[in-house]
């Protein structure tokens, strides 16, 4: 006799009418686009090259074609390759495409997801902001979005003024019961607990909440801000407890680029990891000239949950990692 469990397990697991929502939400997308002359484009999945962010990881396959083996990487987002087209010359563009990232399931990531990444040139992070917050407005049933400081979102939820507070103070401001050992954890690394454990769950419970100005220690790939060097142009977007976006007003100086892939390196080696080597196609490119931009990563898989009230990622999709 069959197991119902296991006939059950090869249906699609989000509904067919979610589908169809699904279908039309990239359609929006779309027009969105469109609207705007920001040009969709094609990039490849598998790259010759991985990402040093510490806090990413590359799913790694290889090519092997007669003797030689060719390591491949799974791409996290298509960031490297649109920015060697924008310093091509492509003009504004955007990518709907799969991205992967070497975690665990859970009820808001799927290791294979959808991302909308999008590059405008001209625009600064303020631009760009302003240009999400009218795609969310377009998708989510909201009409208006919050705009909260880094600096201030910790003053505000959890008593601390970063620019003052000692290490010390900043760890006894994390929750008891969080069971991490914070010994050998940087201040960034603490504050993004912080953040994560008591600020995420109240921010953006109503409308889209844009937390920018980030940490010059967490700038990533974004420009430091010139009349505030401790903060970048960065910035993210919260919504219901989840982080949908990630942007930044772009960083094009090659060295700086190429000191930044240095310090990731040193981070991976001092968490026990194996050092990248740094993506020097994406160096060439900004060494030739990347437009003065701005660029945003959005998790499409989890702006559908939200648009349709979902409750888990898995339900947002036709089948999830685990039921691949």
């Amino acid at each position: 006799m069959t197991d119902p469990r296991r006939y059950a397990a090869w249906q699609m697991q989000i509904t067919p009418s979610n589908l169809r929502a699904r279908a039309d939400i990239l359609s929006q997308i779309r027009g969105f686009f469109a609207q705007r002359q920001v040009l969709e484009v094609d990039v490849p999945v598998l790259s010759q090259r991985g990402v040093t962010d510490p806090y990413l990881d590359n799913f790694v396959t290889r090519l092997t074609v007669d003797d030689k083996v060719t390591p491949l990487y799974l791409q996290t987002s298509p960031e490297y390759a649109m920015k060697r087209m924008l310093a091509s010359g492509s003009g504004c563009i955007y990518s709907l495409a799969k991205a992967f990232r070497h975690e665990s399931s859970g009820h808001q990531h799927n290791p294979e997801f959808t991302m909308l990444e999008w590059y405008r040139i001209g625009f600064d992070d303020w631009d760009l902001m302003r240009e999400v917050a009218s795609l969310l407005c377009h998708i989510l049933p909201v009409n208006a979005v919050d705009y909260v400081s880094y600096h201030d979102v910790f003053v505000k939820y959890a008593g601390i003024d970063i620019d003052t507070v000692s290490g010390a103070e900043l760890r006894a401001c994390v929750p008891i019961d969080t069971h991490y050992d914070l010994t050998h954890s940087s201040d960034e690394h603490v504050l993004q607990l912080i953040f994560n454990v008591l600020i995420e769950p109240q921010i953006g419970l109503h409308q889209p909440c844009f937390i920018y100005d980030f940490p010059a220690k967490q700038a990533a790939l974004a420009k430091i801000k010139q009349d505030n060097p401790d903060y970048a142009h960065r910035f993210e977007v919260y919504f219901k407890g989840i982080e949908l976006a990630n942007g930044y007003w772009e960083l094009t100086d090659s060295i700086e680029q190429a000191r930044r892939f240095a310090q990731d390196n040193l981070v991976r080696t001092e968490q026990g990891y194996a050092p990248v080597q740094a993506d020097e196609a994406l160096l060439a490119a900004l060494s030739h000239g990347l437009p003065e931009c701005a660029g945003v990563a959005l998790g499409v898989d989890r702006l559908v949950m939200l648009a349709l009230g979902l409750s888990d990622i898995a339900h947002a999709l036709p089948f999830s990692t685990d039921n691949a």
